[in-house]
């Protein structure tokens, strides 16, 4: 017979069995739930509400099965350099989403986005790596993030390029518990599939959408366009083109040219463009059915293997300057609209609440009111403020800075750090002096200069290449950084306009790359404004170098004006 001692211990060694087997069946469980939400692909998403219906499902699940009351998800915005948190979320009211953006080089976020690695941060409130106003503002107690991975493979099904697109929040356990490794186990396997859906869902969407707009543009269009194929046949003719020749808006495609138009002048400049392969460019006075003057303009389609397929004709009516009284109309229209629309709304809950004496309106909806109020009259500081921003720089004053001491050799760190996570393509070099003196400047704007001038070196290097980031102490204790690459260059007569606004070079590579063509020409100002300098180096076909400096303190700073905000 056993001894009470081994009694009690054979008791203990089958309750902690117990308790493993039913660990055991609960972990079981959750990866059978986790594999559903990891395997099973969703139908073909095409659509921002497709998009949105399978991300709301999502989220919902991964808070269920990590046990968190909140789940988001942040992607990365290259224009401003920030991760974005996105709609749908859970546990978010869509005013906190809203203001829910971190910028890539602060914060777990930022840190996960830039390392690709899982975090897990016990005490939020506590954690230094935290972004504390959002801490406070979505009331986070703990939290893990995982990086969204986008992963390409070879036919041997070995990764051989990884890019990461954002990151995945998970907020406060529930009852109390604390995120533990097979909770960062479960959330990565998630956030693997998620990344992959969202990555091919926007490819999907932002082609369907350039089509819709290119389809939009084309038949709004107050040109006539006219193709027509090497068959004589009308290939596409779009509203314009039609109302100038009189064609029923369901006719006209499909049928011989001489059918559709009757002017012997214009069937004659298609015709030698097709026999010449030569592009047009004529003035005909054509009567549609009252005589107009038309510039007719044509070009050659070609195919893929550049063989030639037909001709496309456009035809702009130049016979009437009030069209250019009109746009100028639409236009002022279109700014007078965007000022007038919140002060509308403004105006009318305003008015409304002042008329309800009586006491109609409960609280709830007074607050409802005060809400829409308090977001109309920041639309306006919005549109105000950037219409200041512009003025300012117009008239030569200075931006509004916001000065503290600047460690810029970790700034540099974390710049390079959060561009090299978006390029597998480029070599980054980093090299800074051992004396790199501290600066007095705004941050953020200095933030803005380096994330600009470093994204704009991966852009115009498409084929990759090296990137070299260097900064050394300038004579007048300032610093001087410079960012390099071996991409395609700038032609010289454009090396003295690259920092105009809305200036850029017209090639293949600045196309592909888009932009607003205002970057440059905000970072000039934004250094200037520090009484610091930037120019640039370049040879086509070799690369670039933009140096800027920086000087200890701005010029303003010294007297007074500036300082922390």
């Amino acid at each position: 017979m056993p001894s009470g001692a081994a009694e009690d211990e054979l008791a203990q060694l089958k309750a902690r069995i117990a308790e493993l087997e039913a660990a055991k069946r609960q972990l079981e469980e959750r990866l059978r739930t986790t594999s559903d939400v990891a395997e099973v692909t969703p139908p073909p998403i095409s659509t921002e509400g497709e998009l949105d219906a399978t991300l709301r499902l999502f989220v919902k699940r991964v808070a269920m099965i990590i046990q968190a009351e909140k789940c988001a998800i942040m992607l990365y915005d290259k224009e401003s350099g920030e991760l974005v948190a996105q709609r749908p979320a859970f546990g978010f009211p869509d005013e906190q989403l809203r203001s829910f953006r971190v910028r890539a080089t602060q914060g777990i976020s930022g840190e996960v986005f830039r390392e690709g690695k899982p975090v897990v941060s016990q005490d939020a409130v506590a954690d230094p790596r935290t972004v504390k106003e959002n801490v406070a503002l979505l009331k986070v107690h703990n939290m893990l993030t995982v990086p969204l991975t986008i992963e390409r493979r070879d036919e041997d099904l070995e990764v051989v390029e990884r890019t990461v697109i954002g990151v995945l929040h998970v907020f406060n356990k529930r009852h109390g518990g604390a995120f533990d490794d097979e909770d960062v186990y479960l959330l990565t396997m998630m956030a693997r599939n998620a990344a992959a859906i969202i990555n091919n869902a926007r490819m999907v969407i932002a082609v369907a959408q350039e089509k819709q707009r290119l389809e939009s543009t084309l038949q709004s269009m107050l040109s006539g366009v006219v193709v027509v194929g090497n068959n004589g046949r009308v290939m596409l003719m779009n509203s314009a083109a039609k109302r100038i020749f009189g064609v029923p808006t369901d006719d006209g495609t499909g049928r011989p040219v001489a059918e559709v138009i009757g002017h012997d002048k214009v069937r004659g400049v298609l015709s030698q463009t097709l026999r010449s392969s030569q592009e047009q460019a004529e003035e005909l006075t054509l009567h549609t059915p009252s005589e107009r003057i038309f510039q007719v303009q044509t070009a050659l389609l070609r195919g893929g293997d550049s063989e030639v397929l037909g001709v496309v004709a456009t035809f702009n009516d130049i016979t009437d300057l009030r069209n250019v009284e009109r746009m100028k109309t639409e236009f002022v229209s279109s700014v007078s609209h965007e000022l007038r629309t919140p002060l509308t709304s403004i105006k009318g809950f305003i008015r409304t609440l002042l008329d309800d004496s009586e006491g109609y309106y409960d609280r709830p909806t007074q607050m409802e009111f005060y809400d829409i109020i308090d977001t109309e009259c920041d639309r306006l500081v919005r549109l105000i403020n950037d219409l200041l921003n512009v003025s300012r720089i117009e008239s030569g004053r200075a931006l509004d800075l916001s000065l503290k001491e600047v460690n810029l050799r970790g700034l540099i760190e974390k710049v390079v750090a959060s561009q090299r996570a978006y390029t597998s393509r480029h070599d980054f070099t980093v090299n800074l002096a051992e004396d790199l003196p501290t600066v007095t400047a705004d941050e953020d704007k200095v933030d803005q200069v380096l994330t600009n001038l470093v994204s704009n070196a991966i852009k115009y290097s498409p084929d990759g290449g090296a990137i070299a980031i260097g900064a050394r102490r300038a004579g007048d204790g300032g610093v001087e950084v410079s960012i390099s690459d071996q991409g395609v260059g700038i032609p010289e007569p454009h090396l003295d306009k690259i920092f105009a606004r809305f200036h850029r070079v017209d090639n293949r590579t600045s196309r592909q790359a888009g932009g607003t063509g205002i970057g440059l020409y905000l970072v000039k100002h934004l250094v200037e404004a520090h009484g610091g300098r930037i120019r640039v180096e370049s040879r086509l076909g070799k690369g670039s170098i933009f140096t800027f400096t920086l000087p200890k303190s701005p010029p303003h700073a010294a007297a007074g004006d500036g300082g922390e905000a």
